[in-house]
């Protein structure tokens, strides 16, 4: 059994479902105060949009967008004690609109960490999550470090220029360090020299001096995530194509699921939560590489101790894939109370 020292995994990451209303309103109930929030709009076509303390409210990148960063006054404009402040945006606050956020606690704007050979402006580092935003300046170093502030290594980065039209970069343990996938489309993984062929370690990760990771003048966030125990897991799995499809261990019961094929290109990735309507049996799913709506047909499965594919489709049940999930429930906590599934 998996046991964990994070028995409230809610106080580290929690999804929070709203209805918009077209105006200003603070939407509550997180129990904690939030440090990164990506929105989506389940209910009207509208871009992905990720807010965190790195970058500062009001200031939005787009998970299924190329496009740089813009400050929007109507967009997040504050965090509170239990939640989040947005204003008319009607891509996150669409009247009468269904809206997923998903919200991680970090550790405020956080301070510039010197780790690296690059000092970041700030690293927002939660080291018993395992969880960072970063936000760095380029400096055309091939082989440059920039300090991720976990102490510990990280499994999944993923990383935009925010200053230029540039495709995200993702870098996961199970592609290894020359090869990458791009968040914003559906295309599989590729070689890619980005992170100059150097894995991160507990306190760096590497990157080139293109213009997607570390050109000199341009302004760049980074979200680094690490294996905890009983918390979050990063790995993949190989699809067996049947409807009674592939188990997947992670030692708790997820809250969330972002997965993504990686061996061939025109698969969407895909997020799962444990907060919307049709949980189990029928889990809706959003795709971050589009703009669309939710998605209803069934997936998979959320259970005490992972996942379970229940599709012979070849978007999430075809080819070799790779994820990263974060708990609602440890299987068994510090306090020895197990995971129910629902």
């Amino acid at each position: 059994m998996a046991y964990t020292t994070i028995s409230k995994s809610s106080l580290q990451f929690n999804n929070k479902l709203y209805t918009g209303n077209g105006g200003t309103t603070t939407v509550s109930g997180i129990p904690f105060q939030p440090d990164m929030t990506w929105i989506k709009n389940r209910s009207a076509t509208g871009d992905n949009e990720i807010y965190d303390k790195v970058r500062g409210a009001t200031y939005r990148v787009y998970p299924n967008a190329a496009a740089a960063q813009d400050a929007l006054a109507q967009g997040l404009q504050a965090w509170t004690s239990d939640g989040f402040r947005v204003g008319t945006n009607s891509a996150i606050n669409g009247n009468g609109n269904k809206i997923v956020s998903w919200n991680w606690k970090l550790n405020g704007q956080g301070s510039s960490n010197t780790a690296g050979s690059i000092n970041t402006t700030y690293t927002s580092a939660n080291t018993t999550s395992g969880c960072s935003a970063v936000k760095y300046n380029g400096a055309s170093s091939a082989g440059a470090t920039v300090g991720h502030g976990l102490g510990k290594v990280p499994k999944m980065i993923i990383v935009k220029n925010i200053l230029a039209g540039e495709a995200w970069q993702v870098y996961h343990a199970a592609l290894g360090n020359t090869k990458a996938l791009l968040l914003n489309t559906s295309g599989g993984s590729a070689t890619t020299t980005v992170w100059s062929n150097g894995s991160p370690n507990a306190n760096t990760f590497t990157i080139n001096s293109s213009g997607q990771i570390g050109q000199t003048g341009g302004t760049y966030v980074a979200y680094c995530f690490a294996d905890i125990t009983g918390f979050s897991k990063i790995g993949s799995y190989a699809a067996n194509g049947n409807a009674d499809g592939p188990f997947v261990y992670t030692g708790f019961k997820p809250a969330f699921i972002i997965l993504k094929q990686y061996n061939t290109n025109g698969s969407n990735w895909f997020i799962f939560d444990d907060k919307r309507a049709g949980y189990n049996v029928e889990n809706y799913y959003l795709s971050p590489d589009t703009n669309g709506t939710e998605g209803t047909t069934d997936k998979l499965d959320i259970l005490s101790n992972g996942f379970k594919l229940r599709t012979s489709g070849s978007d999430v049940n075809g080819g070799d894939f790779i994820y990263m999930a974060f708990a609602e429930a440890p299987l068994v906590g510090s306090n020895n109370t197990p995971a129910t599934a629902q």
